[in-house]
């Protein structure tokens, strides 16, 4: 199964680190955030990977070259300097991706799921896999809701997080355009049909969103 990491954001809310260099090569641990994601890609046999580049773009392939050094194989979507939403990055590398289910990472989020525990397909009428988590105290309102038959759904008062992890079948883009646009629209139209299953993730998980979590992220793994 292949994975599409993405990595092309801006990371507005770093600022002014994120001018310097892309979120996900920001460190914890003396690491880049999306070294980690290698690692455990790599551990868990997920050896084909599909990274998208935008802000700073460059410097990714600068820093993770073609892949070798973590046992896995990277091919780069090079998307300009003005990135195409995860909806237009996932058309965009979707030929590098092929016709397969594939995995989709966010590459700045901070996550201890274990990624040989992410299941290699879907069920055949389903178009998409979310890990959900529970809404942290810094969050005012959650993405989605989750049913006791793990079906994901949209609720008055969501009180479950999108983790950035998810496995889509490629046909949630059928018809999509190589141009900006979020990938949002298209999966709630799946699951308003109930073809979106989700996965509750109660581990630890962070999507970095600021200097005060960044510093508190680092400091908790000192």
């Amino acid at each position: 199964m292949k994975t599409m990491i993405l990595a092309a954001g801006y990371g507005k809310r770093l600022r002014p680190l994120t001018d310097q260099i892309p979120k996900p090569l920001v460190e914890v641990g003396g690491k880049p955030l999306i070294t980690y994601h290698l690692e455990k890609l790599a551990a868990s046999g997920c050896r084909e990977i599909v990274i998208n580049l935008g802000h700073l773009g460059s410097k990714i392939p600068e820093a993770l070259g073609d892949g070798s050094a973590w046992g896995v194989k990277i091919e780069y979507s090079d998307e300009g300097p003005d990135p195409l939403e995860t909806g237009g990055g996932l058309a965009k590398a979707l030929p590098l991706l092929g016709d397969e289910v594939f995995l989709v990472v966010n590459g700045d989020v901070w996550c201890d799921l274990d990624f040989a525990s992410i299941p290699k397909a879907l069920p055949a009428n389903d178009d998409a896999l979310l890990y959900l988590t529970p809404m942290p105290a810094w969050r005012e309102r959650g993405d989605f809701g989750l049913s006791a038959e793990e079906r994901v759904t949209e609720d008055d008062n969501p009180k479950l997080l999108y983790t950035g992890i998810a496995l889509y079948h490629p046909r949630i883009l059928d018809g999509a355009k190589v141009e900006k646009f979020s990938i949002v629209p298209r999966l709630k139209a799946s699951i308003a049909r109930n073809r979106v299953g989700g996965i509750l993730h109660e581990g630890t998980w962070d999507d970095v969103g600021t200097p005060e979590r960044l510093e508190a992220l680092r400091q908790s793994q000192e």
